[in-house]
């Protein structure tokens, strides 16, 4: 196989390095629900290869398929954080909300519910406070 038929960027163990970056999840962390050493992930991390089941269990622990990690690229990460930022920008989500409603009105007749509400209340222990003295 020539340089120019090797598949390019197939390089497991910084895929795995990558993700559990973008995770959030340190090696120690990663090492401990593996059940190995913060050193035996580090070792992992500079591989090509990984054994499948490894593969499995890592891919388990990330929160994503043995097909995710195989398949991860920087470019494709970049690409859907483009995409969904153009999408966020184009509705109304996080950018010029408004209201169709004046949210003191709302809290107001909130306000006038709790007080009916309350005044109900009270009467019924009333009532109750008035059998109990008549028995």
């Amino acid at each position: 196989m020539t340089t120019s038929e090797k598949p390019t960027n197939q390089h497991i163990g910084r895929k795995i390095s990558r993700i559990r970056e973008l995770r959030g999840i340190k090696q120690e962390d990663l090492a401990t629900q593996l059940g190995v050493s913060q050193k035996t992930v580090s070792r992992m991390e500079q591989s090509e290869v990984i054994e499948d089941d490894v593969l499995e269990s890592i891919a388990k622990i990330l929160g994503v398929t043995t097909d995710a990690i195989k398949n991860f690229s920087e470019e494709a990460v970049i690409n859907y954080f483009n995409t969904f930022n153009q999408s966020v920008s184009s509705s109304n989500f996080g950018h010029n909300n408004t209201c169709t409603f004046n949210p003191i009105d709302k809290l107001v007749e909130l306000f006038e519910e709790n007080k009916k509400l309350y005044e109900r209340l009270l009467q019924a222990e009333k009532e109750k406070i008035e059998l109990l003295n008549k028995k």
